[in-house]
């Protein structure tokens, strides 16, 4: 598969990286931040036109996105269950919700570009929550753009040696991911162990 996704493109350029990134973003396994690396070695390259590029992955992020959270708020329950079985499980969702409803615009934000594996749940629980769309679209907009700005920079800077850059960026994400975990958890700790302060 990842294979097929490179040829295509390098053969047909930004218009393939749209539907790459908008599939991915909607839920597809797709391996969206070794394409957008990629897209970034081929600007440097001279194949690809730098703002088409980006233009065109942050647009499809983002209709991605949309549709995620369209299905969570408007494709009714059986769909979203559907949905959620495709994408790996009902339980992630519910903990998408969690966090929808406990971060709100950084839940939206940081799941952009910092902690990508968690983008398409917090879409549909984004949606199933009714989370105000303006503010999903700001906040969505904004993390997307840094996202591709970033993947795309990366392989701009390192494009003699793209694919090793690949792992490295599933171990940081991952990371990442332990990091905000270990915060949250110490954090909940310590709220629940803090003595209360006796009511006035």
């Amino acid at each position: 598969m990842r294979e097929e996704l490179l040829a295509a493109l390098s053969q047909y350029g930004s218009p393939a990286l749209f539907v790459i990134v908008s599939a991915a973003s909607a839920g597809l396994p797709l391996p969206v931040a070794l394409m957008l690396i990629v897209t970034g070695s081929l600007i440097a390259q001279g194949v690809m036109d730098a703002w088409w590029a980006i233009g065109l992955g942050c647009a499809g992020s983002v209709v991605g996105d949309m549709i995620g959270y369209g299905i969570g708020r408007f494709g009714g329950a059986r769909l979203v269950r559907r949905f959620s079985k495709a994408m790996g499980g009902t339980k992630r969702v519910d903990q998408a919700k969690k966090h929808v409803r406990n971060w709100g615009w950084a839940g939206v934000f940081f799941t952009r570009w910092l902690i990508t594996p968690l983008g398409p749940w917090v879409n549909l629980a984004s949606g199933i929550t009714r989370y105000p769309w303006e503010r999903f679209l700001l906040w969505d907009v904004l993390g997307e753009c840094l996202s591709v700005a970033l993947y795309v920079g990366l392989g701009w800077a390192f494009s003699d040696r793209v694919m090793s850059l690949e792992p490295i960026m599933g171990e940081l994400t991952w990371a990442a991911v332990a990091l905000v975990a270990v915060v949250l958890l110490g954090w909940r700790a310590i709220s629940l162990w803090r003595p209360k302060r006796p009511a006035e």
